[in-house]
């Protein structure tokens, strides 16, 4: 038996239920559940649902690089921190930078500098010294460029786990996520094997298409035994559409990771 939780962004299926009786369902599917920004929820009627919550983002505005952008996202991390502790949320999300509802970023990076790594770095140990007073983990998602998310700085999974070593602290992670990682890098297992204890959390899709693991091209049974060889003992969270019915989609989701 594998000693990873299995989990479903509750923001990606059940589109056709009011977002709380998705997470209803979710959970009572046995898998815990994932949101997205917080702002625009109903904390207690999340809360009443009895779902285990993995993971939410941890911030609501700013970036990593320019001042008054970094005490947006200082500000809105302390806020998220408040709400994951109502929702007993261990992991909070983080990008390069701040994406809009289309998933672009807010200022869109063509050119990122040494200046922007070492101003990035310094932004993420606060963030971090932020998560250890407050005992939770901060997690740093790779995204991919090419479809999804064109112009977001620190981008690629080499660059979110150079982030996370750069800080080391127990409260920053990455959040590895391997959908966006097979169109930006590809080579899943290797990246899996060397990122190691940097990972937070395990976010997974097939390509193409952003759906259940078995819809596309990535084997996702081979990486589900590559995270049991390491240990990897976190959440892997299914981050993508259902390809048809729901609750079809997210037990193909837990028979690839079920070992």
């Amino acid at each position: 038996m594998a000693d990873y939780q299995l989990s479903v962004c509750a923001e990606m299926v059940f589109l056709e239920l009011p977002f709380t009786e998705r997470v209803k369902r979710i959970h009572e599917l046995g898998f815990g559940v994932e949101i997205w920004g917080w702002a625009n929820k109903d904390i207690d009627a999340l809360m009443a649902t009895g779902a285990r919550f993995t993971s939410m983002t941890g911030y609501l505005s700013g970036n990593l690089t320019d001042e008054t952008e970094i005490a947006q996202i200082l500000q809105s991390a302390e806020a998220s921190l408040a709400v994951a502790e109502r929702l007993s949320c261990p992991v909070l999300n983080l990008h390069g930078t701040g994406l809009d509802d289309r998933g672009l970023p807010v200022k869109p990076v063509t050119t990122v500098t040494g200046a922007m790594w070492l101003k990035a770095a310094d932004t993420l140990r606060q963030v971090a010294q932020l998560g250890e007073r407050a005992g939770r983990v901060f997690t740093l998602e790779n995204l991919n460029l090419p479809i999804d998310h064109p112009g977001t700085p620190f981008a690629l999974a080499s660059e979110t786990l150079a982030l996370v070593e750069a800080v080391n602290s127990p409260a920053l992670k990455m959040n590895l996520d391997l959908y966006h990682a097979q169109i930006g890098e590809g080579n899943l297992i290797e990246l899996v094997r060397r990122c190691g204890s940097a990972i937070g959390e395990i976010q997974v899709a097939d390509v193409p298409g952003r759906q259940q693991p078995g819809t596309g091209e990535i084997n996702y049974r081979a990486i589900a035994r590559t995270l049991q060889e390491i240990g990897y003992s976190g959440t892997v969270a299914m981050e993508g559409w259902a390809s048809g019915d729901s609750t079809a989609a997210v037990q193909q989701f837990r028979d690839h990771f079920t070992l």
